[in-house]
């Protein structure tokens, strides 16, 4: 009890506000609120899903339908080289990884916006929900995975024992998506216009990932510049753990990872840092 007439119980008002001076999260609340991250991964899968024609389908159509089209344009038509694989599995085993991040950059950037009644109303540690935006892709890219492997037992393909090191590369993926997401979540709060900007930095960010062709195409003088974009590392490494096609991962690696590091590291700061104005004006 508090104080005022005995048996009556006053209501206490706590007041919470950012930690100040502190741009590290707080990674034990965000472990305490895993729950929280659980229950808004399963709700965006729920409802991306709830009353639509072909359900899971979806997820397989459209990356395969772009193989499809990819496959008469870049492979019949211009004839770009695919480093001797069939022109179908070697555009469709980069469209998973690519698809899956274009989807996450997008369910991230949107994440504070689409739940800013919840933002405004309850605390929890915001930085769950572009994490969350960028979690509930995987499911979509494990539906298309199976399709892949249909694929390459069609051509007569096989994975080797480098398929053990797939899941690092698609790490590098959910990390790119994340931290991109930390930057546009809060950029989207603040600017608005920022989500109509998404579709053409996916739609020019395909191209400068080896997407539609091998990054053996890039000239050598460029390729440290190239490395630094984490998609390109993502991908070629995505390929060659399931092809096994190509030269293994060397040094190179290196440089899309230290891109990486940078990038959510920045996003990591420039999220807490922003965090407080965004709950105002979100």
């Amino acid at each position: 009890m508090t104080g005022g007439h005995p048996g009556v119980i006053e209501p206490r008002i706590v007041r919470i506000t950012p930690l100040r001076g502190s741009l590290v999260p707080d990674l034990r609340e965000l472990w305490e609120h895993r729950e929280l991250l659980y229950f808004l991964v399963w709700r965006d899968i729920k409802i991306r899903y709830r009353q639509s024609l072909l359900g899971v389908g979806w997820a397989v159509l459209q990356p395969f339908m772009i193989m499809v089209v990819f496959s008469v344009l870049f492979g019949r038509v211009a004839k770009l080289p695919s480093d001797g694989i069939p022109y179908p599995v070697f555009y469709y085993s980069a469209l998973l990884p690519w698809t899956y991040f274009a989807s996450a950059l997008t369910q991230s950037t949107n994440s504070l916006v689409g739940h800013q009644m919840l933002v405004k109303k309850v605390y929890f540690p915001r930085m769950i929900l572009p994490i969350a935006g960028v979690l509930s892709g995987l499911p979509d890219l494990g539906f298309s995975f199976v399709v892949l492997l249909a694929m390459m037992l069609v051509y007569g393909m096989v994975p080797g024992v480098a398929v053990l090191l797939l899941p690092a590369f698609v790490l590098i993926a959910t990390l790119t998506a994340m931290s991109l997401g930390l930057w546009l979540s809060s950029l989207n709060a603040m600017y608005r216009d920022i989500r109509h900007a998404i579709p053409f930095v996916v739609q020019v960010g395909m191209f400068l990932s080896p997407v539609v062709y091998p990054s053996s195409m890039v000239p050598e003088a460029w390729r440290w510049l190239y490395g630094l974009n984490p998609m390109a590392g993502a991908i070629e490494g995505f390929r060659w753990a399931l092809l096994s096609r190509g030269a293994p991962p060397g040094p190179w690696l290196l440089v899309p990872i230290l891109g990486l590091v940078l990038l959510l590291g920045g996003g990591v700061l420039f999220f807490r840092r922003v965090e407080g104005k965004v709950i105002d004006v979100v």
